[in-house]
């Protein structure tokens, strides 16, 4: 009676086999991942419907264990019903455990090697920019050879420069690695000198290098200057890579070089010209934003080139905000320095160095409205001529007067000048030749003097001193240094008591007092056997 079951149950379950063992190509990936994905899952939308509830997938093999009444074919979608209910708490498990919080790891600390690396990559050229002009100007140089970038972003932090050599300029490098220029002198490139000569002759003004083989009465020739054509070039050249250009320095430039400038800087405030002519000029009356201008004509051993009234005239009409004037080595008149006063209405400052002015040109300065200083440098003469002194007239709003190395040949000139000035609150003499007593006696006609220095005024007596000081009821400085023949044992005590009520006082007369105040102590000047002791 056994037999019969167990061939029966035999032939079920080989049944039940062939109905799983349907070969599909799928089987040893669905066998990796036995859980389905639940957008794949497909329900019958009717009870009639016979499709697998499971889209795509195989059925599973049947193990062992599971009785053979589930393997029938009237049974065959329970279980169908069964598994799916199995996988789908399979995948309820597995997002719980996602939900989970994980256990916290030990912290470890990150550590990056940029040894290798250049960080400043990641920053823009903006930001590197501003922490490059965070460090001081003379590390602009050696930052500069770090790298490319570095080399073109630090040129765009330079501001100012003296150059030396034309070519760098005509070539285009100057503009292109410096494009923010403001400050730019030219004055050495535009001079063609051996620079490896043994002579290096330098002025106030300009320097070059000599051969020994020089001669005439000038040390810069025709030949040691660039030509004009050359310096125009270079200027447009400037003028169009540089439009902020602020100061320019420069020797030789013509009209046509300076009207590129004009027309491409407009922000120009300061030019320095030297070897100007009256014609140049006519290129500076266009720069009408122009504040400070300093003309150099002419300069002793250098060279020779004539401003006159002219230039002065055509200067006066373009530049109209001048505030500071300098004119040095430049001829002129009464009718130069009238134009200037009363075209540039704002000027402030006016010096006059080593002038060649004609006769009578000191009375034109009362037409100088504005004008607050007054500097006369190297001047040989002051106005041997100045005219009459009720057409003289005078600077009412003048408050300060300079004269620097400046020679006092005649008492009418020296009486002018003080005339002109009468409402100078400060006054500077500094190594004045010819400034003695009865020349200082004319600085009385200023009353509202506040302010007083004497310099290496060595023909200035004590006395001298005394008759114009204590006029002047408003001094509160008085500065007397190296002035020789002022003398400590002839203060009288008038002069003394003015020294007790003064702010500012300073009081080193005599030359040979300092020298021995300052060597007390030290054993100089005694006999050497203070030094040399015999053994």
């Amino acid at each position: 009676m056994m037999q019969p079951s167990r061939t029966r149950s035999s032939r079920s379950s080989e049944e039940a086999d062939n109905i799983f063992k349907i070969s599909n190509p799928k089987k040893e990936e669905e066998e990796k991942n036995p859980n389905p994905n639940p957008e794949n899952l497909h329900f019958p939308s009717s009870p009639n419907e016979k499709q697998s509830p499971i889209k795509n997938k195989p059925p599973l093999g049947r193990p062992s264990s599971w009785p053979n009444h589930w393997f029938k074919k009237d049974n065959q979608k329970t279980l169908q019903n069964i598994v799916l209910k199995m996988q789908l708490e399979s995948i309820a498990v597995d997002e719980k455990q996602k939900l989970k919080p994980s256990t916290p790891s030990k912290k470890k600390t990150l550590i990056l090697d940029f040894t290798n690396t250049d960080v400043t990559c990641l920053l823009s050229d903006e930001i590197l920019l501003q922490i490059l002009s965070k460090l001081p100007v003379y590390q602009y140089k050696p930052n500069s050879l770090v790298c490319k970038r570095w080399m073109f972003l630090s040129g765009r932090l330079v501001r100012s420069v003296k150059l030396l050599d034309w070519d760098f300029l005509e070539s285009g490098r100057l503009v292109s690695r410096l494009p923010n220029l403001t400050d730019v002198d030219l004055t050495k490139a535009c001079l063609v000198s051996t620079n490896n000569a043994g002579i290096l002759l330098t002025h106030r003004l300009i320097s070059i290098h000599l051969d020994s083989d020089f001669s005439g009465d000038s040390f810069i020739r025709r030949e040691n200057l660039l030509s004009s054509k050359v310096i125009d070039l270079g200027l447009g050249n400037l003028a169009r890579g540089c439009p902020n250009l602020r100061r320019l320095v420069l020797i030789g430039a013509t009209e046509l070089g300076l009207l590129s400038v004009a027309e491409e800087c407009p922000t120009l405030q300061e030019l320095e010209l030297h070897h100007c002519t009256d014609q140049s000029l006519r290129g500076i009356s266009a720069c009408h934003n122009i504040q400070i201008v300093k003309l150099i004509g002419s300069v002793h051993g250098f060279y020779n080139c004539g401003i006159t009234d002219i230039g002065l005239t055509i200067l006066a009409h373009g530049c109209k905000r001048l505030v500071k004037l300098e004119l040095s080595g430049c001829e002129g008149s009464y009718d130069g320095i009238r134009a200037i006063g009363q075209c540039c209405q704002m000027l402030e400052e006016l010096t006059l160095c080593n002038h060649r002015m004609d006769d009578g040109w000191i009375a034109a300065l009362s037409f100088c409205g504005n004008l607050k200083t007054l500097r006369l440098q190297s001047c040989k003469k002051i106005d041997p001529i100045p005219g009459p002194i009720e057409h003289l007239g005078s600077c009412p709003t003048l408050e300060r007067l300079h004269l620097q190395q400046c020679q006092f040949r005649d008492k009418e000139s020296a009486n002018a000048l003080f005339l002109v000035c009468v409402a100078v609150k400060e006054i500077v003499f500094q190594d004045c030749w010819g400034l003695d007593s009865e020349m200082f006696s004319c600085a009385s006609n200023c009353r509202r003097v506040k302010s007083i220095s004497l310099e290496r005024c060595s023909m200035l007596t004590t006395e001298g001193l005394e008759s114009v000081v204590l006029s002047w009821v408003n001094l509160q400085s008085l500065r007397v240094v190296s002035c020789n023949h002022v003398k400590d044992s002839e203060v009288t005590p008038a002069l003394s008591s003015l020294f007790s009520v003064l702010k500012e006082f300073t009081w080193r007369p005599d030359s040979r007092s300092l020298l021995t105040s300052s060597l007390e102590g030290t054993g100089v000047g005694k006999k050497g056997g203070r030094f040399f002791r015999r053994v």
